[in-house]
């Protein structure tokens, strides 16, 4: 499969890139400094330049892809609408499918956090929860699979690793942390296999 990444730098993306060569799979790395992305070369892999800011330049690095997979974060330095910039980009490029990291608690999955939660997110992620919110809707009416996980670590990934539809998320008082390379490994089963298409899907560790 042709897999078309953003956000290739960031510590998602640069794990959704190496699983997916792992797999076989044809990457395309998209970020706006793609000298940074520090994986070993292959031959399956193509670096390319693009901004999700910049319309030009994301629409060349997103053209003729066919499935988008996206490790787009926001730090501190992002002004606001990167997210949503970068999904209406990738849903607008025409691919077949689309994959979609988002924060449990966030957009369509703020009803099913606990209150605490909720109450966290407004006051630490206030300026990003519009953005947010946009970006996740943007996808999934465009048939795209939206990931709502928990806080992020940087721990291996789980052997009982699994993925549960919004509904069947467990309830907790906080979202349970899941790390990366699980995360990444679920949105890339997505991009096989496709079975949340227009849904929010949570990663889980077990």
């Amino acid at each position: 499969m042709e897999i078309t990444v953003l956000g290739a730098t960031g510590a998602t993306g640069t794990e959704l890139v190496r699983q997916a060569l792992e797999r076989g799979h044809r990457v395309t790395a998209v970020a706006r400094t793609p000298d940074r992305i520090t994986l070993p070369p292959s031959d399956r892999l193509i670096r390319v330049a693009g901004d999700v800011l910049d319309p030009d330049s994301i629409g060349r690095a997103l053209k003729g892809a066919q499935v988008v997979v996206s490790g787009l974060g926001i730090t501190g330095k992002e002004a606001p609408g990167v997210l949503t910039a970068g999904a209406r980009a990738a849903v607008d490029a025409g691919p077949d499918f689309v994959v979609w990291l988002a924060a449990f608690g966030t957009g369509g999955s703020a009803p099913y956090a606990g209150a605490l939660t909720r109450g966290l997110l407004k006051t630490f992620m206030k300026n990003e929860m519009e953005d947010r919110t946009t970006a996740d809707t943007t996808v999934r009416a465009g048939g795209g699979a939206v990931f709502h996980a928990g806080p992020l670590s940087d721990g291996p990934l789980s052997p009982a690793r699994r993925t549960v539809s919004l509904d069947d998320a467990p309830q907790r008082l906080f979202p349970a942390r899941v790390s990366r390379a699980t995360v990444a490994a679920a949105m890339l089963d997505e991009a096989e296999q496709r079975r949340y298409g227009g849904r929010i899907a949570v990663p889980l560790e077990r």
